[in-house]
């Protein structure tokens, strides 16, 4: 049973720092693509950050340099740490998996796994 359970989401002040966690059950890392999306409402879902499973990243240009994702294959877990928020960084953050090695096509239908999102808020 695969499922993605993210947390650490939360009301901070523009500046601030934030790490989002996601607890992965029931796939590996070695075989998945991870990432993390985050939608307002009355848009479409954007992509933040992935990480494939050979450990490259990329980022969407409005977080390069201030976000960094990781994956923790001993805790099972992927991370969004998150610096210098500002307010436009608000929004509900998912954490995704893509039964595919490398992110590719860097496209949101690639995912096929869905956490239920954690909500971070910056003022």
């Amino acid at each position: 049973h695969v499922q993605l359970v993210e947390s650490g989401g939360e009301s901070v002040q523009a500046g601030g720092s934030l790490t989002l966690s996601c607890g992965v059950s029931g796939i590996s890392f070695s075989d998945y693509c991870m990432a993390w999306f985050r939608q307002v409402p009355g848009k479409e879902r954007e992509g933040v950050a992935r990480i494939d499973s050979y450990g490259s990243t990329s980022y969407a240009d409005s977080v390069k340099g201030r976000f960094t994702i990781s994956h923790d294959n001993v805790k099972n877990t992927v991370y969004l740490e998150m610096t210098n928020l500002t307010p436009e960084d608000t929004a509900m953050y998912y954490c995704a998996a893509a039964p595919k090695k490398k992110c590719y096509p860097p496209h949101v239908r690639l995912y096929n796994v869905w956490g239920q999102g954690t909500q971070v808020t910056v003022s």
